[in-house]
């Protein structure tokens, strides 16, 4: 039975459509459980499991972050790539919001490399030690490139202690490289995904920008 603030989560989900899951056919056999009912052929999530979700998976991470663990967003497509840089930004968290670079946990020192070359190119360009116009054009550039693929974690120093990663099924690769090594996954997935492949599943809509960014307020505590 869920409390006052429970329920009045679940309407708040529900307002912004996180119960609206994929059609029949795509549900993977794993996440029934998280299916209210099937109508029109589209499954519908029950809300009242998310929350709980979203509670536990919050409960956690409040844990692991006081206990000095670090944590790593993963949501590079579309609809979550924006969202992810703002919140991660706005609260110094480390992410990957364009690509899932293939070794990012198995070759860290050596794709940390990359950063360190792209933290050098940057002091260089902002004390101008170089001022032949083509040579600043061309490290200019270089710095961009690097600055997308590694800038979101270039805090980073260590492999990260725990990945929060937006829709399983599109990171596959950052989801099986964790679990190669260990490394708790919260997850929030839709219908088409196995929940039971991450230790924390916050099932709900994944496709709509305003239920990501609504879930990750909530799994992310204050600090």
């Amino acid at each position: 039975m869920l409390n006052q603030n429970q329920l009045k989560e679940v309407t708040e989900l529900f307002e912004i459509g996180a119960h609206l899951g994929h059609k029949k056919s795509r549900l993977h056999p794993k996440a029934k459980k998280n299916v209210y009912k099937i109508v029109n052929g589209t499954s519908v999530i029950d809300l009242s499991e998310t929350v709980l979700q979203i509670e536990k998976a919050h409960n956690y991470l409040k844990e692991a972050i006081s206990s000095g663990k670090k944590i790593l967003i993963v949501g590079t497509k579309k609809n979550a790539a924006l969202i992810v840089k703002d919140f991660c930004e706005k609260n110094s968290i480390p992410y990957v919001a364009t690509k899932w670079l293939p070794g990012l946990l198995t070759n860290f020192k050596t794709i940390m490399q990359n950063v360190k070359k792209m933290q050098s190119l940057k002091e260089e360009l902002a004390t101008e030690s170089t001022n032949i116009k083509h040579e600043k054009v061309k490290m200019q550039k270089e710095a961009s490139k690097l600055e997308r693929l590694y800038g979101g974690f270039s805090s980073l120093t260590a492999v990260p202690d725990v990945l929060v990663v937006i829709d399983t099924k599109k990171e596959k690769n950052a989801v099986k490289e964790a679990q190669s090594y260990n490394i708790p996954i919260i997850g929030i997935l839709d219908t088409n995904s196995n929940p039971e492949e991450v230790n924390f599943p916050v099932v709900c809509n994944d496709d709509t920008s305003e239920v990501i960014a609504l879930v990750l307020e909530k799994i992310y505590p204050k600090v």
